[in-house]
């Protein structure tokens, strides 16, 4: 429910922003949010909490448009991207802190309702210091609020760019301006090649930056790891925390990097190395389902009360660790040496306590093998190069490449579809492993990583130290070209490689 008020959120975020303002849309998505965190901590029921998290989703949806705008708009051009990237860092930087806060409220009576009331608390933070911050001064110029935008300009620019950046706004407002006087309708947006494609962009980097597979990994690492064979939750939580704080450190980069090497070489770079890091995970995936121990089964009978049922069913031979998880039982490892032939039997708590009562390991969702230290590499590698690049690169380009106009209508639908598709993997991750198995899965993620690579190759721009007036006119010309030329953006761009 949360992802599905993250939609909703995003899809209405566009307009509000352009109808009622940066600020004002932040103010609200904060009280949003901090109403969804109060409903789910004093939950009498579970349509209270459902409630609850919707308003949660709402309010992050909000947000996920809003921030980079703001943000971008208030940067100088040669800062614009490191600045949007510390609102990535910021969300990366949050999700290690809520493993760390639900870490210290697991001993604590209530602990689910504090895991999900204490959300509140960045909320009501923001809430606080947004409502001292001016509005954005690219929103005030299109509202015809010059006096407050340059107010807001002299906080930012030197004397020396100051009167620049005012001509610039001040040309590019009145273009604008003489070019539509009506109001905006949905379907304006598309009526412009110019418009169309930098959606293309745009919108394509938002989607292929969930179909990549990132909050596979996210949401499920914890999973992930005990597919990999380490069967400690406390273990599979820590590999979790690294991954989390990889996630965070790989932002740090990647705000380093983003002015310097450019948006675009950013992307791709991270994308070779999300696909290197794929192969790795399928490879891993792989050989964990082939490398298992053997099930002793003389040993296991030996334990009547525990043994699993389907040791005796001969249509069901259960040679290996493998086959006993196939049966719904549970797997218990010999001691000191998890690769030698353990015991299957029943999937119950008696028989859990029986086995870890010996220093063995149980194990229900996976077995263990020698080669999960290869999945966990593969884990690291993704979040080191995808964090720097795709983790934040189509946050920084959403937030530049639109016209003023359009921006946050356009910036609504990016992020939408960026929500969408989070939604889609998240879904359907745990169901392709159950239908392909876990190699394959993250071979098809490998797949989509590859068309990624040549669509950003094809149609994404670099956008390095360009100003707002820079970006239209950059539409402008490709869409010219394209026009006399008769071809395809895809193709357009491929020539202009030539």
């Amino acid at each position: 429910m949360a992802v599905a008020g993250a939609i909703v959120g995003a899809a209405i975020g566009g307009w509000l922003n352009d109808a009622y303002g940066r600020r004002k849309t932040t103010l609200l998505a904060d009280i949003i949010f901090t109403i969804g965190a109060v409903c789910m901590a004093a939950a009498p029921d579970p349509y209270v909490l459902i409630i609850g998290r919707l308003l949660i989703g709402l309010g992050v949806g909000l947000a996920s448009i809003t921030a980079p705008i703001y943000i971008a708009e208030a940067s100088p051009s040669d800062i614009r991207g490191g600045l949007v990237g510390i609102n990535v860092l910021m969300i990366t930087a949050g999700q290690f802190l809520s493993y760390l806060v639900n870490l210290a409220f697991t001993e604590v009576p209530g602990t689910w309702r504090w895991m999900l009331g204490v959300a509140g608390l960045p909320a009501i933070f923001q809430f606080t210091l947004m409502y001292f911050l001016p509005e954005s001064p690219r929103w005030l110029y299109m509202k015809n609020k010059q006096v407050e935008a340059v107010a807001v300009l002299e906080k930012i620019y030197d004397p020396d760019s100051l009167r620049s950046e005012i001509e610039h706004l001040s040309a590019a407002v009145s273009e604008e301006l003489q070019r539509s006087q009506s109001k905006i309708g949905f379907f304006d947006l598309f009526k412009t090649k110019e418009v169309r494609l930098a959606l293309l962009a745009g919108v394509g980097l938002q989607a292929f930056q969930q179909l990549c597979g990132i909050n596979t990994v996210m949401y499920y690492s914890p999973t992930i790891v005990e597919l990999a064979g380490f069967s400690s939750n406390k273990t599979a939580l820590l590999l979790s925390l690294l991954v989390s704080g990889m996630n965070a450190i790989g932002t740090v980069l990647g705000i380093y990097l983003v002015d310097k090497c450019g948006r675009r070489f950013l992307a791709l770079t991270s994308l070779i190395g999300v696909f290197i890091s794929l192969g790795i995970l399928s490879g891993a995936f792989y050989l964990t389902s082939i490398d298992v121990p053997a099930v002793d089964i003389h040993g296991s009978l030996r334990r009547s009360d525990y043994a699993c049922p389907a040791l005796l069913d001969l249509s069901h031979p259960l040679w290996n660790c493998k086959g006993c998880l196939d049966a719904a039982c549970g797997f218990c490892t010999a001691s000191g040496n998890q690769m030698l032939p353990g015991s299957c039997f029943v999937a119950n708590t008696t028989a859990k306590g029986y086995c870890l009562q010996s220093s063995h390991h149980w194990f229900t969702d996976a077995c263990p093998s020698s080669y999960g230290w290869l999945a966990i590499l593969g884990l690291v590698l993704y979040i080191a190069f995808f964090s720097p690049g795709m983790g934040m690169v189509p946050w920084a380009v959403n937030s530049e490449i639109y016209p003023e106009k359009y921006r946050g209508t356009c910036g609504g639908i990016a992020a939408t579809t960026n929500w969408i598709c989070n939604l889609i993997v998240a879904q359907t991750f745990l169901s392709l492993i159950n239908a392909v198995g876990t190699s394959k899965t993250f071979l098809i993620f490998a797949a989509i990583t590859a068309v990624a690579f040549f669509y950003v190759l094809a149609l994404v721009p670099e956008t390095k130290n360009l100003s707002f007036e820079e970006f239209e006119k950059l539409w402008q010309e490709r869409a010219k070209r394209c026009r006399i030329k008769k071809i395809s953006p895809f193709r357009q761009t491929l020539l202009e490689r030539d």
